[in-house]
């Protein structure tokens, strides 16, 4: 081969790389954006009915990646950058949002549903409803209670189930019942998975567990949700209850928390405009109740001027109605980009 042929070779060869390298930047720039999103489980079943709807309504030009690692753990990688949306069973802590500030990261908080966190029985159980003292005694760091007739049930052995230490209905649970949030006797089978959590209770005449509304309406034909009392008498988990105030103190706001300088994205904005904008359709069909039209219009305003800050100081409201989580200000929270 002499070296003109060699030349018109490596000249093809040549255009032929460019043509690849251009198709491959093309594929790559037609690639879907993902938005990244973890944390409660309690959250997880509105964020991924809400994802699977935008997806289908976008027709699959932006994606959704919806984990369910915990509100603990999901908090944490939002605070490192590494998701674009925090699912959270509970407020944002100080402690939390210190490693947001340090990391630059702002945030957004948007309240999207309440929750009536239920605790259950296996059906076969006769017990019927629990006062807040007696779910003391079961729960507190330390105890063990370890038969039902300790609180006024039947002769059977407890076999509890509840959420893992990275939960943030852990971290509520604890701080209602127990008086401190994360104190809690340690010999139970945790889980962050919810489902588990449904599992262990309805395979075991003697399980108890607790957790958010959405996994007991769910399987309600397997379980027995207790009705709690405050102090004011045995009231049942529903959306009557929960919406009037009198299911207490178990009653709660669960929230999506958004990067704000993601919010730039116009592909995170049309998302979380969609997720308020539906929030009340899609926590009413998985068991939550929604909050009023009112509050979605607020907090779409709050998504499109990327305001940032939280209402709760760093720390759970516990037995808070709806109106009184509603009324509470924005603390701004400036964050130097």
């Amino acid at each position: 081969m002499n070296l003109q042929t060699l030349k018109s070779v490596g000249r093809a060869a040549a255009a032929a790389a460019a043509i690849l390298a251009m198709t491959a930047g093309s594929a790559l720039a037609q690639q879907p954006f993902t938005i990244q999103i973890d944390g409660s489980s309690t959250v997880f079943p509105i964020s991924e009915a809400v994802a699977e709807a935008f997806q289908q309504s976008v027709s699959g030009r932006v994606r959704d990646a919806v984990g369910e690692s915990g509100s603990s753990a999901g908090l944490r990688k939002f605070c490192r950058g590494e998701i674009h949306i925090a699912d959270a069973s509970r407020p944002i802590r100080g402690s939390e949002m210190a490693a947001c500030r340090a990391a630059g990261i702002g945030f957004v908080e948007i309240p999207v549903a309440f929750d009536g966190l239920s605790v259950v029985v296996h059906p076969s159980n006769p017990m019927n409803s629990i006062t807040v003292a007696q779910l003391r005694q079961i729960w507190s760091q330390g105890s063990n209670v370890s038969n039902f007739s300790a609180v006024g049930g039947p002769n059977l052995q407890m076999q509890l189930f509840g959420p893992g230490s990275a939960s943030g209905t852990f971290e509520y649970f604890t701080e209602a019942v127990n008086g401190t949030a994360r104190s809690s006797r340690t010999d139970y089978t945790p889980s962050e998975d919810d489902n588990v959590l449904v599992q262990g209770v309805a395979n075991n005449p003697g399980g108890m567990g607790y957790f958010g509304l959405a996994y007991y309406e769910e399987n309600r034909s397997r379980l027995k949700a207790l009705a709690i009392d405050g102090g004011n008498g045995p009231v049942l988990p529903s959306r009557e209850t929960v919406e009037n105030g009198t299911y207490a103190p178990l009653s709660r706001p669960i929230f999506i928390y958004v990067n704000a300088a993601a919010l730039r994205r116009p592909q995170v904005q049309q998302f979380v405009q969609y997720y308020i904008n539906n929030a009340a359709r899609f926590s009413a069909q998985v068991g939550y109740i929604p909050l009023p039209a009112a509050a979605y219009q607020t907090y779409l305003q709050r998504a499109q001027s990327r305001q940032q800050g939280t209402a709760f100081g760093g720390r759970a409201l516990i037995g808070a109605s709806i109106e009184e989580v509603l009324a509470r200000p924005l603390i701004l929270e400036e964050v130097q980009r």
